[in-house]
């Protein structure tokens, strides 16, 4: 984990801003913000961080999981945690300088 807790001022502080964990298994180095309810909201702060094109830039891969209840079964009650992916390219980020 890279993300820190901020005492004085009661707040998290990601690690350039957009990354909480950290995994490497030798060949690849992955990023990964994680969010609750939040997605959209956490893919806009992603898509404007120059620190996530350097990154890409840099080899490294970084991803968005968001974390939500969905039920089991349709109809049914019984939930389970289910993460929401979205593995982030140099692609997304030209899309996002055209608009």
């Amino acid at each position: 984990m890279v993300e820190r807790y901020l005492s004085y001022t009661n707040r998290r502080k990601d690690l350039f801003g957009i990354i909480d964990i950290i995994g490497m298994n030798g060949k690849q180095i992955l990023a990964v913000q994680s969010c609750g309810q939040a997605f959209s909201e956490h893919n806009r702060k992603i898509l404007a961080s120059p620190m996530a094109v350097k990154w890409l830039e840099s080899g490294g891969l970084l991803w968005l999981v968001g974390w939500r209840k969905l039920k089991l079964k349709r109809g049914g009650k019984a939930m389970r945690w289910r993460p929401r992916i979205k593995k982030y390219n140099m692609k997304d980020f030209r899309e996002v300088k055209n608009v």
